[in-house]
């Protein structure tokens, strides 16, 4: 979980107004990356606003996609044999409406999961960073040992998972938590993570081959068991590739790596479609859980205690085992124009980035209210953003964007 430069780590994966909802083909293509396997068979839905099987097999494009694709010089079929590999500048993808990922079936596979790190787990946010007149910071908050979720995940934390992505320094890895979707009671396709887990913000554009599993290693696995165990093991409610997402508009202009920049503002939402197929099941009716979203921003004094989830990466840690940490909450100001953070003590590392935080309501039911975003270089707290209007905004934009689907 390093993610911001001297110091503040953003803990997880990479890196004004509202984002339009980013639109991602969900084709079929043979993995061609290394350590992936695959095959040619078509799988899953067009793009948010295609048709899927056409009946001859072959996935519809919608015409702005082809378009937006062609404009940057991007040809699908030279993407699956490794075109997306291509991280130069002028054909990297930023905008809010740019986000393509293409299916790649088999690409993560055990291995290639396995290896995958954090984006910013060298980097962190240094405490000199933190001005005091930045707004309202609290006492740095005592380390809080992060404790392991003891297996079975799904029967434990049903809504926890894993997003790996490609980026340009290879494969990256983040936690993220399945959430309700107003537009389809029931039957979920949303995930929340952090929005440097999903885009590079100022410095770069979409990652790219962005995937979930949830319950990653359901069993808690570890040594010679995980290293032999194959993609039912290791996945056992299946990989599902995002299909369309969001950020903010702040963390694509304002997100870096260094200094927190755009930290109050970095989260997304990703709405996923199996890579092989569900039975018809919807994600949540596959993992049987939902969390969901308080926009509400309850104040720091009003929170007794808030539990952060995620799969730490960066030493001590190796990525394969779920971690929790409960802590009551204090505020965390890095930047004086943006909302104050939540911030708690926690020994998570990089690789928890995105990972949910759960509050208890005095109606005694959960919802999600955070998720990790960044912490410092020698680990011990994290700090999350405080969601509010413009984290609504998102999570609206992609349930309205696939409503009618």
């Amino acid at each position: 979980m390093r993610s911001i430069r001297p110091s503040f780590t953003r803990r997880g994966g990479a890196p004004r107004a509202l984002a339009a909802v980013a639109l991602a083909s969900a084709l079929a293509l043979t993995a061609t990356a290394c350590d992936s396997s695959g095959d040619d068979n078509a799988s899953g839905p067009a793009s948010a606003s295609a048709t899927a099987d056409t009946g001859d097999g072959k996935i519809k494009i919608p015409d702005d996609i082809k378009n937006k694709l062609k404009e940057h010089g991007i040809d699908l079929d030279k993407w699956k044999n490794g075109a997306w590999k291509n991280w130069d500048r002028s054909d990297w993808l930023r905008e809010a409406n740019d986000f393509v990922n293409p299916i790649i079936k088999g690409l993560w596979d055990p291995k290639r999961m396995r290896n995958a790190d954090d984006p910013n787990q060298d980097s962190g946010v240094d405490e000199n960073d933190l001005s005091g007149d930045q707004g309202v910071t609290d006492p740095t908050p005592a380390p809080v040992e992060a404790k392991a979720v003891r297996p079975s995940y799904h029967a434990n934390a049903a809504t926890s998972g894993k997003v790996f992505f490609d980026s340009p320094e290879g494969t990256m890895v983040c936690s993220a938590t399945v959430v309700e979707d107003p537009a389809h009671p029931g039957k979920s396709n949303l995930v929340w993570t952090a929005g440097h887990c999903v885009h590079a913000g100022k410095s770069g554009g979409w990652y790219r081959n962005v995937a979930f599993v949830p319950s990653y290693n359901d069993q808690g696995l570890t040594g010679t068991a995980l290293t032999q165990a194959g993609r039912s093991q290791i996945a056992p409610y299946g990989v599902w590739w995002g299909d369309g997402a969001q950020t903010s508009q702040q963390w694509i202009d304002q997100g870096g790596e260094t200094g927190g920049n755009g930290a109050s503002y970095d989260y997304a939402v990703i709405h996923v479609t199996p890579e092989q197929g569900s039975g018809g099941k919807s994600l949540e009716e596959t993992v049987g859980s939902a969390l969901p979203v308080n926009f509400a921003g309850p104040a720091v004094p009003k929170v007794p205690s808030i539990t952060a989830t995620g799969y730490p990466a960066a030493k001590p840690y190796d990525g394969s085992l779920m971690y929790q940490c409960a802590d009551k909450p204090g505020r965390l100001s890095v930047d004086a124009s943006a909302p104050t953070m939540y911030r708690i003590g926690c020994t998570m590392t990089g690789g928890a980035s995105g990972g949910g935080w759960v509050e208890t309501g005095a109606d005694g039911k959960p919802a999600l209210v955070s998720n990790t975003s960044i912490g410092p270089v020698s680990s011990g707290w994290l700090a999350g953003p405080r969601f509010g209007d413009v984290a609504k905004g998102v999570y609206e934009g992609v349930s309205k964007e696939f409503a009618g689907q």
